[in-house]
């Protein structure tokens, strides 16, 4: 009898066991149904949308809709879209966007004022002098924010203005206007809308220290000087084989200059070496979920108030400018082709737990 009652008791206990075990390897299979990040996150979770992708495309509205609360224009804002020569500005795609966020409550980062991409013949064909130069950089830059103030909270005002050694980019605007510029673009800027918060936006922040520094120092001197400057914007274009460390390093040495930290265009890049037969697998799945739960963990372990957000550069793979850009197959968002969420959205929900 003695024995039957401890032969029950041992089966009981590796039962136990066993079922403990079994829970434990169903925990971390990826479980993607959520009510959306914008209800879970303790702080905007967004993305960046394109005007066309949210006007004809049923699906990609009401993944938007459901999941964020904050939005910004991938292409609308942009110099060329929204200037397309001297004396014509195009606000119809913009002005939809906006539309839509105030319907709903969405928040909306404005994205960008200065870039030296993304510009229309007339401005790299401009003749003009230094003093022109200027006035049609400051003209821009106002025309552009007051059109959209009290819509627009916040502005990216210059984009990637740093090399990846830390120098300052020969770009079209340095050329004509000199080395302080950006400076000036946050001062016209803040004229515009003194009540909207500027960012200065850059990628790269997880693999030079360089441009980690440099970026710090400008906003050392722009507080020195009295720049009105307000939140730093980590891109975080990168990929699953860059080390959490370094991601990690990103986040937190942008955070010692006190000001708000947007993760401003987050995707992580699963076929960095342009791999055309490459297809996408669980393991390769797994390993960007843990890289989307490294860079939510470590933003959201920031103060409260640095953290303005985090905003991914489009919604599905299909959407996002990688593939185009590289011509290669890749698949960096937390969503896939049929906007159904990927292990990657999972590690974004582990992230903010």
């Amino acid at each position: 009898m003695i024995k039957s009652i401890w032969l029950f008791l041992l089966l009981s206990t590796l039962l136990l066991i066993a079922c403990n075990s079994k829970n434990e390897v169903l925990s971390e299979l990826p479980l993607v149904e959520s009510k959306g990040l914008k209800y879970i996150s303790p702080f905007p979770f967004g993305a960046s949308l394109g005007i066309n992708l949210l006007k004809t495309k049923v699906v990609y509205r009401n993944v938007v809709t459901k999941e964020f609360n904050s939005i910004t224009a991938e292409n609308a804002m942009k110099f060329g879209a929204l200037h397309p020569s001297e004396n014509t500005y195009f606000w119809t795609e913009a002005d939809y966007l906006v539309s839509f966020a105030k319907n709903l409550g969405i928040r909306v980062h404005g994205h960008t004022l200065i870039w030296h991409n993304s510009l229309p013949l007339w401005i790299t064909n401009f003749q003009g002098d230094a003093i022109a130069w200027e006035n049609l950089f400051k003209a821009h830059i106002q025309t552009v924010v007051t059109h959209f103030k009290g819509s627009v909270v916040s502005w990216d005002v210059v984009n990637e203005a740093f090399n990846d050694d830390g120098t300052l980019r020969n770009t079209i605007w340095q050329q004509h206007l000199g080395n302080d510029y950006v400076a000036r673009a946050f001062q016209y800027a803040h004229e515009a809308d003194p009540d909207a918060l500027l960012f200065y936006n850059e990628y790269g922040h997880e693999y030079s220290s360089a441009k980690r520094t440099a970026v710090n120092n400008m906003v050392s001197d722009f507080k020195t000087r009295g720049i009105p400057i307000h939140g730093l914007g980590l891109q975080m274009h990168t990929n699953h084989i860059q080390s959490d460390a370094n991601l990690i390093t990103a986040i937190n040495t942008a955070a010692l200059t006190g000001l708000k930290i947007h993760i401003s265009e987050l995707d992580i890049s699963l076929n960095k070496d342009n791999n055309q037969s490459l297809t996408l697998t669980d393991a390769l799945a797994v390993l960007q979920a843990a890289k989307y739960k490294v860079i939510v963990k470590a933003f959201a372990a920031l103060p409260a108030t640095q953290r303005y957000g985090i905003t991914t550069w489009n919604v599905g793979d299909a959407d996002s400018w990688i593939r185009g850009t590289y011509n290669r197959p890749d698949w960096p968002l937390p969503f896939d082709d049929n906007y159904n969420p990927k292990p990657a959205y999972q590690g974004i929900l582990d992230g903010l737990k």
